[in-house]
């Protein structure tokens, strides 16, 4: 995310999560001129924790990231160090689907399959380059891979590509079959959280631990502390935030100030190009005074975008209940859900 003006990247923020930490652990691997791993899922059947496309990292220190409940990374970790070590893909499949597999070996019980290709990023000069465009929100990683040791990665306009030592799958159904797979790791979901009320210090933390990519725009002296939790935060009017080059177009944008004024600041300002998804905090009466005092056109853009009372009806009240009721929500409504 930018940092320019009155915006400031902050230091004392939450552990990343999800796709996101495996991304950020990759990058300061390679800065770090530490031998690590992707291991990456090419292709699932069955009941697996994890579908194509997920991600894990593994170096001699530490693992970021999870592909089963625990049970599978072991020896996962004990492949990617294989791979690490000879600069090679490794291939590894877990099939679990029969019955032997309830109680034999880790006694998982999944009934899934996972195949997975292990990556030594020491041999893939320039992936840090895709990582950060990726955290950059331009674009997913589209990875296409074959099982001779080609590999090509995109994300928007840039590709990288490389040649690697491989072995044979040990799925393959023979060493004249080349396996082709091509896998995307979706964009990072971001946020904008306009207004940090007493609802932020538990709803930043959690979607950076989900792996959303967080800003918060706030000037009020009270609500700056909470506001630090985000990945960034814009210390400015609301209105100022959407015209100027900072706003992304971010996937959400929550309306949180408990302000009358600024809220309605805030929706006049996104009535021009709405995001996919605004969060309006507060009950339908607050919602319709609101969009009295709106023009008639700002009120048609908003509407199809608009949640209001944003959050998912858990029960409870609070901000605890409230933040995890809006999180529920972001995470449905950014898988399609």
């Amino acid at each position: 995310m930018p940092t320019t003006g009155n915006t400031t990247a902050s230091s004392a923020v939450a552990t990343a999560g999800g796709q996101r930490a495996v991304i950020e652990a990759a990058m300061r691997a390679i800065d770090g001129g530490t031998a690590a791993t992707l291991a990456l899922v090419l292709e699932t059947s069955g009941s697996t924790y994890v579908c194509a496309g997920a991600i894990a990292l593994f170096d001699r220190h530490r693992q970021t990231g999870w592909l089963s409940g625990g049970c599978l990374e072991p020896e996962i970790a004990r492949r990617a160090a294989h791979a690490a070590a000879e600069r090679t893909i490794a291939w590894l499949e877990v099939d679990t689907r029969d019955d032997e597999a309830l109680f034999g070996g880790s006694a998982m019980g999944c009934r899934g399959r996972l195949r997975l290709a292990l990556l030594p990023l020491d041999s893939l000069p320039g992936w840090d380059t895709l990582a950060r465009l990726w955290l950059d929100c331009r674009g997913a990683i589209q990875l296409d891979l074959t099982s001779a040791g080609a590999i090509a990665c995109r994300v928007g306009e840039v590709e990288e590509s490389w040649q690697l030592s491989a072995g044979l799958p040990e799925w393959s159904a023979g060493p004249d079959q080349c396996g082709h797979w091509q896998v995307s790791i979706e964009a990072p979901a971001t946020v904008v959280m306009f207004g940090a009320g007493p609802e932020a210090p538990i709803l930043l933390p959690l979607l950076r631990s989900m792996g959303w990519l967080t800003a918060t725009v706030e000037c009020r002296q009270r609500w700056l502390d909470a506001a630090r939790l985000a990945d960034v935060l814009h210390q400015d009017a609301p209105a100022r935030i959407v015209d100027s080059g900072r706003f992304r177009e971010p996937f959400a944008a929550l309306i949180m100030h408990h302000n009358f004024e600024l809220d309605l600041e805030t929706l006049l300002a996104l009535s021009a190009r709405p995001p996919p998804f605004i969060g309006l905090l507060g009950p339908n009466r607050r919602r319709d005074d609101l969009f009295k005092l709106l023009p008639d056109a700002a009120r048609e853009r908003l509407r199809p975008h608009l949640h209001s009372p944003v959050g998912i009806d858990l029960g409870g009240r609070g901000p605890e209940a409230i933040a995890i009721s809006i999180a529920a929500q972001l995470q449905s409504k950014w898988h399609r859900r």
